[in-house]
């Protein structure tokens, strides 16, 4: 009878998949390298486990790229609906690249957006900011600001980041943000000692859940923190239920070789309760199964009454 009880307490409690939000650093995505057969699956298997994925490096001038990708996702997954959003092309020479954000338009939507004026050219490629609406009665909707750091500037880029976040904070009078991306935060770009000294550190509110010795780079030859993901806002933070860098070489069985034709980056994610710890309704065959499993208690109670044991044996 008790583990009926606890079965049935498991029904009630779950039913919603965690929201998830992650940020890649492609490498260099264009056309021609996505069109590969192994990198088109492999990313498409990517972006997929993402309600939200920040993309970063995507060189492409135009918007094949992101279409083909969008079409794939489409045939991996047509029970699932997909969009987009990105930045113009940023950039100080004749190499510039752009933000894109690929979200699941069935789960959430985009409420503002606007690419961060950097008057002091701070930025080797500013933010483009996004709000979206989450499904959660705690936190409706979220602030991203994604960047993607040069390796020579991190540490000034990283102390912009925080006015980017108080200019997030009065436009749109929200401080539940997640910062996020490739911001070289490791090794000879940025030693543990000026990392501790980042305004991202020292001011409070500003949680770093990708922990700081967590690899996120794909060649064995390399262990570095690079990409980061950074929550501020209470609402934020008390959805928090993981946060990790995703290997998908490991997850996919990829030769070192095969995984660098996609990127030399892990993604890396953070996954939020969007049911926030309340009961949700459940689907009608949950309903049905749950009135049959009700209506086998008043003979398992007779039985216990009775002082008999139950043995259910399963075979396999």
């Amino acid at each position: 009878m008790h583990s009926l009880a606890a079965f049935l307490l498991i029904l009630l409690a779950g039913g919603a998949e965690a929201f998830r939000i992650c940020a890649f650093n492609t490498q260099r995505l264009t056309l021609a390298k996505v069109v590969m057969e192994q990198v088109k699956d492999t990313l498409v298997r990517i972006v997929a486990r993402c309600d939200i994925m920040v993309l970063q490096e995507v060189v492409d001038s135009s918007n094949n790229t992101i279409s083909f990708l969008l079409q794939e996702l489409k045939r991996f997954d047509g029970s699932r609906r997909y969009s987009s959003l990105d930045s113009s092309r940023l950039g100080r020479s004749t190499y510039k690249e752009k933000y894109v954000y690929i979200y699941r338009s069935d789960k959430t939507q985009v409420l503002n957006s606007y690419q961060y004026e950097d008057e002091d050219d701070l930025f080797a490629r500013e933010p483009f900011v996004a709000q979206f609406t989450l499904p959660s009665k705690i936190l409706p909707s979220l602030v991203l600001v994604p960047l993607h750091t040069t390796p020579k500037d991190v540490e000034k880029e990283l102390n912009a980041l925080y006015n980017v976040f108080l200019d997030v904070s009065q436009r749109w009078q929200s401080k539940e943000v997640i910062l996020l991306g490739d911001f070289n935060a490791d090794c000879t770009s940025l030693p543990k000692k000026r990392l501790s000294q980042l305004l991202l550190r020292t001011e409070a509110g500003f949680h770093w859940v990708i922990p700081d010795g967590e690899d996120t780079t794909v060649r064995a030859s390399t262990h570095c923190t690079y990409d980061r993901i950074v929550l501020h806002g209470e609402g934020c933070q008390s959805l928090l239920q993981a946060a990790a860098a995703f290997n998908f070489p490991k997850s996919f069985q990829l030769t070192e070789k095969e995984a660098l034709s996609i990127s030399d980056h892990y993604p890396v994610e953070v996954e939020l309760n969007q049911t926030a710890r309340s009961i949700q309704p459940l689907s009608l065959p949950t309903l049905l199964l749950l009135s049959l499993l009700l209506s086998l208690l008043p003979s398992q109670l007779d039985l216990v009454a009775h002082g008999c044991d139950v043995h259910v044996t399963f075979r396999t």
